[in-house]
């Protein structure tokens, strides 16, 4: 089968790939019609995460048809069309009955290498191997078109989530760092919950002018903390939400933060730690937390939210192609030339 394949630090390409077969009854194999490119991926064929070997299938987001069903499923049959987790939860553990999918014991995400669980192959290809497929899985409904349900796999999911974890309260002041495909997603899900203002954080000028043509305003980040004071009458946010990853914005997210601000980063980490300045954050009383977009416990309610009108994640898709694309559309999207581009199989 064809797929888009790492060969090394910052080189994908498209090439043959044997094509995958059930491990387990509790599996499905899927047979890919969308998959999107995310930021995660950048990291990934990057290098920034462990255990991605040259030959490896990438990609993480994707929604299909079944086309194998293993003999112990219970919800799903061939022929279904399904939309997925962008990783897998075995939806019986004591972490799965809480909703806490992603700490699963069984925890695979797929097209990562191994820095997230084990190594499962990834979706930007035809056709995927989803474990667990009860639970990775859920049925697409047909009121849902596909580039939505493909979003609530994991940019929607995220950005949601930040918004959820940092219990932004009709009025509130938000502010999202980043103005990526996550981050402007957080932004409209930060309006969906009736944030007063939100205040979209981003050095790219195109991402800005995005994010103020969507009911955003937007400000590069040495103008920020002024602009939040001026907003705020000098006080500072109640609710920053990070979505790029990285020390710098985790420093930028506490200046725009007031006394008992609720901060949460999304965005993805690599570095092994950051100085965080504990007086100031038991003077000022703040909440600083991180979060990771589950998309089996919210598919259900993003999904409301969507056939309902609420929230329509497709705006942020600004490129369109197919798998022959991929390659450059992820030297795009590094280049921030790009904001969100998916693949039609």
């Amino acid at each position: 089968m064809r797929a888009l394949i790492y060969r090394s630090p910052g080189v994908v390409e498209v090439g043959e790939v044997p094509r995958p077969a059930l491990l387990a009854p509790t599996d499905a194999i899927v047979k890919v019609s969308l998959a999107g490119i995310c930021g995660t991926d950048l990291h990934v064929v990057r290098g920034d995460f462990p255990g991605l070997v040259a030959g490896a299938v990438v990609g993480h987001e994707f929604v299909g048809e079944v086309v194998e069903a293993g003999s112990a499923l219970q919800r799903l049959r061939v022929g279904d069309p399904v939309m997925s987790s962008d990783f897998t939860a075995c939806g019986h553990c004591r972490w799965c009955d809480d909703g806490d999918h992603w700490h699963c014991d069984q925890r695979a995400f797929f097209g990562t290498g191994t820095a997230f669980g084990p190594a499962l192959g990834g979706a930007q290809a035809e056709y995927v191997r989803v474990p667990h497929a009860d639970t990775t899985l859920g049925l697409l409904p047909p009121d849902c078109p596909s580039e939505a349900a493909l979003l609530m796999g994991d940019n929607l999911a995220t950005g949601w989530v930040a918004v959820e974890r940092a219990a932004t309260a009709p009025g509130d002041c938000v502010v999202v760092i980043g103005g990526g495909a996550v981050g402007q997603l957080t932004a409209l899900s930060a309006q969906a919950a009736a944030a007063g203002i939100v205040l979209v954080v981003e050095p790219n000028a195109q991402r800005r002018a995005f994010a103020e043509a969507h009911g955003s305003l937007a400000a590069h980040p040495d103008q920020a903390p002024a602009l939040v004071r001026r907003l705020t009458g000098g006080v500072g946010a109640e609710v920053v939400l990070e979505a790029v990853g990285g020390n710098g914005p985790l420093d930028l997210a506490l200046a725009l933060a007031r006394p008992r601000a609720r901060i949460v980063s999304v965005g993805a980490h690599v570095a092994e730690s950051w100085a965080f300045p504990v007086a100031r954050g038991f003077r000022d009383e703040l909440s600083l937390g991180f979060a990771i977009g589950d998309g089996i416990r919210l598919r259900r309610r993003l999904l409301r939210m969507v056939t309902g009108g609420t929230l329509d994640p497709t705006v942020v898709i600004d490129a369109r192609g197919t798998l022959a694309d991929a390659p450059a559309f992820y030297r795009q999207l590094a280049a921030q030339t790009l904001l969100k581009a998916v693949v039609t199989l």
